[in-house]
């Protein structure tokens, strides 16, 4: 579904260069459940940028679903991430004067996609986070850990070749953190994929492999390798 071929990302100033990422080379299977990890500063922000499709490279392949995405316009990009990917962010990123349903809405007016598929697409991905009988209240009505399920309701609702998830329960409490995990755990049981970066090595235990990003380098650890990664 995903692979990447020795992907180099450099950012340059007039006095430095920085290699972000060096050769990094990776295949992602339909269903999987991955966890990104990895110090500040490795490289984990640059390597989400680019498999979500926001960020260029200077060298190497990426394919997604067989689409060599170097050689597409940024108009095709857009589509792209529109359609294939789903993003959730440790702050939720929800609009505030905005109800649920109309915070899900959004993404999918902008696929053109008609007022009856929104609305079923909609009422589906907040029942199956928990939330249906929510989709009239406002984001400040709800804890930290309703808003990020509203989230990845948002995400979902796109129906995603894969989830892209940024350290999804950075800002919860533990508990909340668990259930939102859980939820996650659940979605990817049902067959969609997710890409996860965390500094929680007890979250990236649940996931079926973890991936390491050091000094631009990824490498796939063992569960039993995993170590407290500073933020």
């Amino acid at each position: 579904m995903l692979k990447m071929n020795d992907i180099s990302k450099i950012y340059r100033t007039d006095l430095v260069e920085t290699h972000a990422l060096s050769g990094v080379n990776l295949t992602v299977e339909e269903g999987e459940f991955i966890a990104v990890t990895g110090p500040s500063g490795s490289g984990k922000t640059t390597f989400l940028n680019i498999t979500g499709l926001l960020e260029t490279f200077e060298e190497g392949q990426y394919f997604l679903d067989g689409e060599d995405v170097s050689q597409l316009s940024d108009k095709h990009l857009s589509r792209l991430r529109n359609e294939k990917i789903g993003f959730i962010f440790q702050g939720f990123n929800l609009i505030s004067d905005l109800n649920l349903y109309d915070n899900i809405e959004v993404p999918l007016i902008f696929r053109g996609l008609n007022k009856q598929i929104r609305k079923q697409r909609i009422e589906e991905s907040l029942e199956l986070v928990g939330l249906g009988s929510r989709a009239n209240h406002f984001p400040a009505q709800l804890s930290g850990g309703q808003q990020q399920r509203v989230a990845i309701a948002r995400a979902l609702a796109g129906k995603p070749r894969f989830l892209l998830a940024d350290e999804p329960t950075g800002n919860l409490d533990t508990m909340m953190a668990r259930q939102v995990m859980e939820l996650l755990q659940e979605i990817n049981r049902q067959g969609t994929t997710l890409i996860m970066v965390t500094h929680d090595n007890e979250l990236a235990q649940r996931a079926h492999r973890n991936i390491q990003i050091l000094d631009g380098q990824l490498s796939d650890i063992a569960k039993s390798q995993l170590t407290d990664l500073a933020v």
